[in-house]
């Protein structure tokens, strides 16, 4: 069990949202930002989203924001979180991440999820083409894992293709999880669980506990492995929380909506008329979520590693202010005391 914040280990999952009045630009160069900053301050690792059709997020190319984020950090893994690999190709996906895994090595993750990432139109168009359709995503992941570390059995179709170009490693692999699905496959395959708790917290302990007692020992992984993806916002007071966080508030209202725009500002979010139905939503919707001030936010990860038995968490903070959003992370890493990493200007250049 966890028992100690100095054993809890925190990364960072980035969907690069857009704010309104912003721009899609904004939101990568924002990316490539705070990718530098949270480095600087002792995060583990640093994964890029997959979302397509939106125009409240500007990620639906993980592969390329991996690419610019590595360029920009120095020692920090980076990923993706995750490729949503029932729309690709499982030999591209692993040319990819093996031109990456040269480019950086020892630093890349390969995070892969089952969602589609966008609404139904936007899925058939990603699949112009292909007539392969979601019941074969666990035989992607098997094939694209076997095209990673050369190891196509010799009765596969395709034995004698190699994904190119070869590496001295591979990246660590991570089958992303909401659902009891994907949850099974990572356990089938031998594989890193990372849980979206911030998508599906109610089911969070049974679906753990399907995982470790289903776990497969594979040559990925000899016992099982988790990290968990939770939204957290902090800040100083406990009124500037709520008033970051009434942001978040509208935009899941209207996401729920089908509405998948901006990031309102707060003043648009307070100044908003909510019905009695609309109120109760926004309290469950705040169920996924954790904000309040550094002793609060601290205290409630300490009780998810405990009760989830887990050392590492991969935290979301999507708010409409990018210094709030950083602010966020400062404190957050103040209260866990993460070991910052120091850079010199020439170092950081040749990033």
């Amino acid at each position: 069990m966890t028992d100690s914040a100095n054993k809890i280990r925190l990364s960072v999952l980035d969907q690069s949202p857009i704010r309104e009045g912003g721009t899609a630009a904004d939101a990568i160069r924002e990316t490539v930002e705070l990718a530098q900053r949270v480095e600087s301050l002792g995060y583990h690792r640093y994964w890029l989203a997959e979302h397509h059709g939106t125009d409240g997020l500007a990620g639906p190319a993980p592969e390329i924001m991996v690419t610019r984020v590595a360029a920009a950090t120095r020692e920090m893994r980076v990923g993706s979180g995750g490729v949503m690999l029932s729309h690709y190709s499982p030999y591209k996906v692993a040319e990819n991440f093996k031109v990456l895994e040269n480019m950086y090595p020892g630093r890349i993750d390969l995070g892969i999820g089952r969602a589609p990432g966008s609404d139904h139109r936007t899925a058939i168009a990603l699949a112009y083409g292909s007539q392969v359709g979601i019941e074969y995503f666990p035989a992607k992941i098997r094939d694209m894992a076997a095209f990673l570390d050369d190891t196509l059995p010799t009765d596969h179709p395709l034995t004698g293709v190699t994904a190119t170009p070869r590496t001295d490693g591979v990246p660590e692999i991570w089958i992303l999880a909401s659902s009891e699905g994907s949850t099974t496959l990572a356990a089938r395959f031998g594989m890193g669980l990372s849980y979206a708790h911030f998508i599906n917290p109610a089911d969070t302990e049974s679906l753990l506990r399907l995982y470790r007692e289903s776990f497969q020992p594979s040559a990925y992984l000899k016992q099982p492995a988790l990290t968990m993806g939770i939204f957290v916002l902090c800040a100083e007071t406990e009124a500037e929380a709520e008033r970051i966080v009434s942001s978040r508030d509208l935009h899941r209202l209207r996401a729920d909506r089908g509405i998948h725009g901006p990031m309102p500002s707060p003043e648009t979010a307070l100044s908003y008329t909510f019905s009695e139905v609309e109120k109760r939503r926004i309290q469950q919707n705040r169920q996924r979520l954790i904000f309040g001030t550094p002793d609060k936010v601290k205290v409630k990860i300490e009780e998810m590693a405990a009760t989830y038995d887990c050392q590492e968490f991969i935290i979301l903070s999507n708010c409409y202010e990018f210094e709030a959003r950083i602010r966020s992370y400062e404190l957050i890493a103040e209260a866990f005391d993460l070991h910052p990493r120091h850079f010199d200007d020439e170092q950081r250049a040749a990033s």
